[in-house]
């Protein structure tokens, strides 16, 4: 059986919220934490391949701010620089079971992916 896979920061309210929405249910997870281990370039481009690197960014995010990013014209390059650098950046959390992915708070897409967790048991 395959564990959904909840990449985020425990500080990320949303990412506990995740954490806790398949916990719930049940549903056997694997967390990442990327303030311990970042994203492997090919997981973050999983990511951006499926939603767009503007997709993944968490644009209304305190880092964002701070960085003083809003008013910057950067190439997708540049962003997933900034990204690998800081996973602040990212619109937390990020789950994945197979190829099954969403990026942020989604609970449709969560009951969706739990719902096909729950029948690989």
């Amino acid at each position: 059986m395959t564990n959904v896979q909840i990449f985020g920061l425990k500080s990320s309210q949303e990412t506990r919220a995740a954490e806790r929405f398949f916990k719930e249910r049940r549903i056997p997870i694997q967390f990442v934490d990327l303030k311990q281990k970042p994203m492997s370039p090919g997981e973050l481009k999983r990511f951006t391949d499926r939603f767009g690197v503007q997709g993944v960014l968490d644009r209304e995010g305190k880092a964002f701010a701070e960085a003083g990013l809003g008013y910057m014209k950067l190439s997708d390059q540049d962003w997933l620089r900034r990204i690998e650098g800081d996973a602040r950046l990212l619109r937390l959390p990020l789950v994945r079971l197979g190829n099954r992915l969403c990026v942020g708070r989604d609970d449709e897409a969560w009951k969706v992916i739990a719902d096909e967790a729950g029948r690989q048991k």
